[in-house]
Formats: C-alpha cells, structure tokens, sequence
C-alpha cells in the first residue's frame, strides 16, 4: 500500500518531528521509545501506516528495530531506560509490530505467550502501578490496554481459538454496562468515550467497535450491537467525521476535526466488513 497523494503532507508533517526528542526516529538518545506523544517513535510509527507508507519502508524499518532492541528474553518490551515495565507498554509495542507484518517472529511469539501468562483474573490485562490511588476499582484490569492486546492478537495463531481471549472480550463488554471507571488507571465510558476521535490513540467508541469487530465473541453480543449504533448514528453521509483530535494534529489533512475523513471511514467499513464475515 502506497500514501495516496493528498496525504503526502501529513506524511512530511510527521517526519518533520523525527529529531524532535534529541535523536533520530522520534526517539530520544536513551531510547525512549513512547517518550514525546503525539510525536513519540510509537505513535508517529502508528500515523504513518495509518496513512498508508509500507512497513518495509526504510523509515519503518528502523522503528521495527528500535524496537526488537527493547525486547526481552521474558517477551516484555522495556521502552525506557530505567524504572518499571509495565504490561501497556509491553502490548503497545507488540501492537505496533503486529501492524508491521511482524506476528510471526519468534519473538513476538514469546510476547504472546508471556502476555497469556499475566492475563488477570477478569480477563483483562492490567499494570501494578496506582496514579490515582487505590479502591475497588483499581482491582479491575485497565481496558484501553485490554483493547489495544485484543489489537495485536488478532494477529496471532490464538485469534478467535483461544478462550482466554473470549475472557478479554467479556471484560470489554462489560465495562460498556458498567461505564464507571475502572483499573488503576481510570478507564471510563462517558463523554470523552463517547467522541469518535482519530487516529486511534486514546480509549473511545471508535477504536472500541473497531477491535472488537474482528472477535467472533463480540459480534452478536447486544453491548457490542448498542456501541456500533451509536457509532452509525454519528455517520454523515455515511462518513466517520472526526469528533476529537489532539491538538497538535489539528492541521492534519486526515483527520480534521468537524469533517469526514476517509481513512477513518475506511476504518468503518471494516467494521462492516468484520460483521458481515460472522453472519
């Protein structure tokens, strides 16, 4: 897949940040692989082949490098160069592989297996680390990272034949009746949530209806069924119109806040297309 011309200056845009952090990449010199968002080596990988730009771009293929260097013979991914790893960032860099066509490299294979391992007792996926305190909602997974491992595994030899990601699944539709926020990083379902905002960065109704239109669990389920009506009723024309996006993007051509975009509604019909392969 090539970037389609209207969308060459979004593109340049991007590398235009590559050096922003003190080294090549987006990244830092101590290699701090999501350091500098929007523009960090992970999101700015993700923008890129959203836009369409190839993995085997030499671009992409240093970020593919940069981080294979972080991985660990346990499978986890350590991003910065000190303190904690924690499961999010181990599933994001692994997500982010995935979608550069590296699901089956032994590593990544190692990745999935240690990602099984950790899998909490809700079924989700959850990191030990408390910004907000502790309370009864902090016993719960972290759904965006629950979400976004749902993300790479479709990618793997467990989608749709391994029970513990029906497991996964379940705890996303659950959280769609529950809505309060829940895990040790507050993940909610309400007004924020409910904006359709693109790219695919933070936990909303778009990237939730995209991920768990790929899993068979989901596609019948009447949570999943009430979420993807309240995404058609946004439609114009047809069309995802971009509800929020950060502000640093804002000039972007592909995801222009207040208009359709269509690389999100391509995004869409997936969805579509993703229900339609259930029936």
């Amino acid at each position: 897949m090539a970037v389609d011309k209207q969308y060459i200056s979004d593109v340049s845009a991007i590398l235009s940040h590559r050096h922003d952090n003190g080294a090549d990449y987006w990244t830092t010199p101590d290699n701090r692989l999501f350091k500098g968002a929007p523009f960090s080596t992970l999101e700015s990988a993700l923008f890129l082949l959203e836009l369409g730009m190839d993995p085997s771009d030499p671009v992409l293929q240093e970020v593919a490098a940069l981080f294979f260097s972080a991985w660990q013979e346990d499978g986890r991914f350590r991003v910065y160069p000190k303190g904690g790893i924690y499961p999010c960032q181990t599933i994001s860099s692994a997500d982010l592989l995935c979608r550069m066509g590296c699901a089956s490299d032994a590593r990544l294979r190692k990745t999935f297996r240690h990602l099984l391992d950790i899998q909490y007792n809700d079924g989700g996926w959850r990191c030990n680390k408390f910004s907000f305190g502790r309370g009864p909602e902090t016993e719960c997974s972290n759904p965006f990272p629950t979400l976004t491992a749902l993300s790479a595994f479709r990618f793997s030899e467990y989608f749709n034949r391994d029970s513990a990601l029906d497991r996964a699944v379940e705890f996303l539709l659950e959280h769609w009746t529950i809505r309060k926020p829940i895990g040790p990083c507050h993940y909610g379902i309400g007004t924020l949530f409910m904006q359709i905002e693109y790219p695919f960065r933070n936990y909303n109704l778009f990237v939730y209806t995209y991920v768990l239109s790929f899993y068979n669990r989901a596609k019948k389920d009447k949570r999943f069924l009430e979420a993807l009506k309240i995404l058609q009723s946004k439609l114009v024309n047809g069309q995802i119109v971009v509800e929020r996006v950060v502000p640093k993007m804002a000039d972007f051509s592909f995801c222009r806040k207040g208009e359709p975009s269509v690389l999100a509604t391509k995004r869409y019909h997936e969805i579509l297309e993703n229900i339609a392969a259930g029936k």
